[in-house]
């Protein structure tokens, strides 16, 4: 890997070098013709192959039982452009400084979230809320953590485009891509043409990659699936409190898809020193989402610590005794929430709140893990995540 200058920006004459030779370095830049893992090619598309397919009880008719199908995804993408969609994934060229990719944020490594409470801007500076996963990101209907944005295109125009996160411009983005011919002939491959490039090809290539990050086989789905001893007794358990009627977890997080997509007013804490964040409120101007948050998936949740919108809880054990702490007993003084009716007080023993745990651990799948590349069609370093500083 070449050296970076500086604070990691590169210097402008290295830039050069490295886009002009990265159709030297590899000249033979070919798109995948075939489907990720998970997915069967038919009619040009790829279409995911999943015995979750076959129920028809789908996950919105109720809460969910362990043979539920699951909310519709977005398929049907081409091969070539979900590939192309992942070499653009962990391309810095995407950023304004070049130096962050898609990938800073959404690390492979740490369940495509980042392992902090708050991300990290271009700046340096943590941004108001953590990075939720990407896994099965394909299911959901609306994206942020306050459900702003209704499709995974409109949602990447906000970290692409803001000055505190990847700091890049439309046509800045656009002016690098044409000028990359390796880049040129991959848009070429996936979207036909002379390869004369625009944004929207750009926007849905990441998206259909996105959408190609599916985790379906966990010990838990090869159980729920009929194969009951992927769990053993304790796990079972643990499976059982989180469908109860007491702690009620599924109501909210419910199979297979563990969320509802729903908003939900929870009145957890906010980090120390910091006001409360509004969420939905400030995106709908209804007073009863204030403090409210997409209920979140729970799909390799013991990979994505910290816990909830900001990283309050830095354990899945202290995440999951929040909700026996009483109702509303971490709202601030003057605040007057409408806390969602499933916050009450289930009064969880701690034996319970370890089986709850137990049972987490088993949605953990990365089987389905894409290729990562070793190299990126800028000619720049692959960026697979971001080393944060010491404290």
């Amino acid at each position: 890997m070449l050296a970076l200058t500086g604070r990691g920006v590169v210097a402008p004459l290295l830039l050069l070098l490295l886009l002009t030779n990265s159709a030297l370095l590899r000249a033979d830049w070919q798109l995948n013709d075939y489907c990720p893992a998970g997915f069967a090619l038919r009619d040009g598309g790829c279409y995911l192959s999943s015995l979750y397919n076959d129920y028809a009880s789908l996950q919105d008719s109720g809460v969910g039982g362990l043979q539920t199908g699951l909310p519709a995804l977005r398929e049907g993408f081409s091969p070539e452009q979900i590939d192309l969609g992942r070499l653009l994934f962990f391309d810095p060229l995407l950023s304004g400084s070049r130096e962050m990719s898609c990938a800073s944020c959404h690390d492979p490594e740490k369940g495509f979230a980042d392992g902090v409470g708050r991300s990290m801007g271009a700046d340096g500076k943590p941004l108001p809320r953590s990075a939720p996963t990407l896994w099965n990101v394909g299911f959901l209907r609306r994206l942020f953590w306050d459900g702003r944005a209704a499709s995974l295109e409109a949602q990447m125009l906000e970290p692409l485009f803001a000055a505190n996160e990847m700091a890049n411009t439309p046509d800045q983005l656009l002016s690098d891509l044409r000028g990359s011919a390796a880049y040129r002939k991959l848009f070429a491959q996936a979207y036909g043409g002379d390869g004369d490039i625009q944004l929207a090809q750009v926007y849905e290539a990441i998206a259909a990659f996105q959408a190609s990050l599916i985790s379906l086989n966990s010990r838990y789905d090869i159980y729920a699936l009929g194969y009951h001893e992927a769990l053993n007794q304790r796990e079972i358990q643990g499976m059982n409190v989180f469908r109860s009627f007491v702690a009620r977890c599924a109501e909210c997080h419910t199979p297979p898809a563990f969320t509802n997509q729903q908003i939900a007013v929870l009145g957890t804490p906010e980090p120390e020193g910091l006001p409360l964040d509004p969420g939905a409120q400030a995106v709908t101007g209804d007073p009863s989402l204030r403090g409210g948050f997409k209920v979140p998936t729970l799909r390799n949740i013991a990979k994505t610590a910290p816990y909830m919108h900001s990283g309050r809880f830095a354990t899945l054990r202290e995440a999951v005794a929040f909700y026996t702490g009483g109702r509303g007993h971490a709202v601030p003084e003057g605040e007057q929430l409408s806390l969602h009716w499933h916050i009450w007080e289930p009064n969880l023993t701690d034996e319970e709140l370890d089986l709850l745990v137990e049972f987490l651990h088993t949605l953990t799948d990365e089987s389905f893990m894409p290729a990562l590349p070793d190299a990126v069609p800028s000619g720049l370093p692959p960026v697979l995540g971001v080393k944060l500083p010491s404290t």
